[in-house]
């Protein structure tokens, strides 16, 4: 019997993929225009149907987050990976054993101890690998800034330690904390302009740096111009979510990813209804409690995935989460949420939501539902 929202068991982690197919032609269009490949990180969906899609569409290669990610997605087919976190000495054996399997796949550094550890490492066992150096362009996380002297010193023992250095790499994440097109749209070109000058600054020193490549899912969506890089990355626009909303790089109705619940009881006297989707299912995290709109544990919708205005999932218990009228929102919940009553609530964060599934439902326009297997772990 093919499955229906009315028959999954609950909770379940739905997939509309009308929403996903028009935000994977959105970000891909934008790449087109900006003259640059994409390469999607895929750590959102860790999905391999969500990944054919995106290739199908254009992309070019992926970003993982983790190595077993990158066996994952070499199982299916992709050989083109770039593993964008900083590589760990202890992990250099797993990514040998990709590379000599014949995947394609890019490592990353941004201190000199590193680029020793993987000098080291390749001399012992004869191999050369593809290095990128991790640029700070926003103070976000990770990398070294374009104008520290690290960045030369780093390129030097990669490129005269006979490994091959590709060129450079950063992530504006600081984009999440913004909320209007403009600030946006400064925070890309920052993005921009600092890897292109650490790149300029490498080529200047007689090392080589074929590569710049930049992204966030907004500054992706909202830069200008590209010039001077050569690759696009984004991840959590395959599905959106609320974050993303409150940021300004999309509406309610783009955000792909919801969570099918049901209601299994009431506590009348406060107002709540109860339902089988707690942090559990939704997460803990409350990345909108900061922002201009907070969602609560998530955005109450209907069935067929419109929002209901009012209705926040106010509190989460491991395997219950709490229903409730917002502030200064009149209503009587046991009415309109009978026990049994199926609802989606829109997640926060898409990707840590979709972390607490083994895998998703793939909701087709036909209301038919597939499941798609997502690949967990490390």
């Amino acid at each position: 019997m093919q499955n229906t929202l009315l028959t999954l068991d609950t909770p379940a982690a739905v997939v509309s993929l009308p929403r996903m197919q028009l935000n994977i032609e959105r970000m891909q269009r934008q790449a087109d225009a900006l003259g640059v490949r994409f390469r999607p990180h895929v750590k959102t969906t860790k999905c391999a149907e969500v990944v054919a899609a995106q290739c199908a569409a254009g992309a070019t290669g992926i970003t993982v987050s983790t190595l077993k990610e990158a066996d994952q997605f070499f199982g299916h087919g992709v050989t083109d990976i770039l593993y964008a976190v900083g590589m760990a000495p202890h992990r250099l054996g797993h990514a040998l054993d990709l590379r000599q399997r014949g995947c394609a796949l890019q490592i990353l550094t941004d201190s000199v101890e590193g680029a020793h550890a993987i000098v080291d490492y390749g001399h012992t066992h004869g191999h050369v690998f593809e290095v990128l150096i991790e640029i700070d362009t926003d103070g976000h996380r990770s990398g070294i800034k374009p104008g520290e002297p690290a960045l030369l010193e780093v390129g030097r023992v990669l490129h005269e330690g006979g490994m091959q250095l590709a060129g450079v790499m950063t992530h504006a994440g600081s984009s999440y904390e913004l909320n209007t097109p403009a600030a946006i749209a400064a925070l890309a070109e920052q993005e921009r302009a600092g890897s292109v000058l650490a790149a300029e600054s490498l080529r200047a020193a007689g090392l080589p740096c074929a590569v710049v490549s930049v992204g966030s899912t907004p500054t992706a969506l909202e830069v200008a111009s590209l010039e001077g890089v050569t690759e696009l990355r984004a991840g959590v626009y395959v599905f959106f979510d609320l974050v993303m909303h409150n940021v300004g790089v999309c509406s309610t109705d783009q955000i792909a990813l919801s969570v099918l619940t049901t209601v299994i009881g009431h506590q009348a006297d406060k107002g709540w209804a109860i339902v089988d989707a707690g942090w559990m299912a939704m997460s803990r995290d409350r990345g909108t409690a900061k922002q201009s709109h907070d969602y609560g544990y998530g955005q109450v919708c209907s069935l067929d995935g419109t929002p209901l205005e009012g209705y926040v999932l106010s509190g989460a218990n491991q395997e219950h989460g709490i229903l409730s009228l917002a502030n200064g929102v009149d209503g009587d919940i046991v009415t309109r949420f009978p026990t049994g009553t199926r609802l989606r609530i829109l997640p926060n964060h898409a990707c840590a939501t979709g972390a607490q599934f083994p895998a998703y439902e793939a909701l087709a326009g036909d209301g038919t539902v597939q499941t798609w297997e997502r690949f967990h772990g490390w």
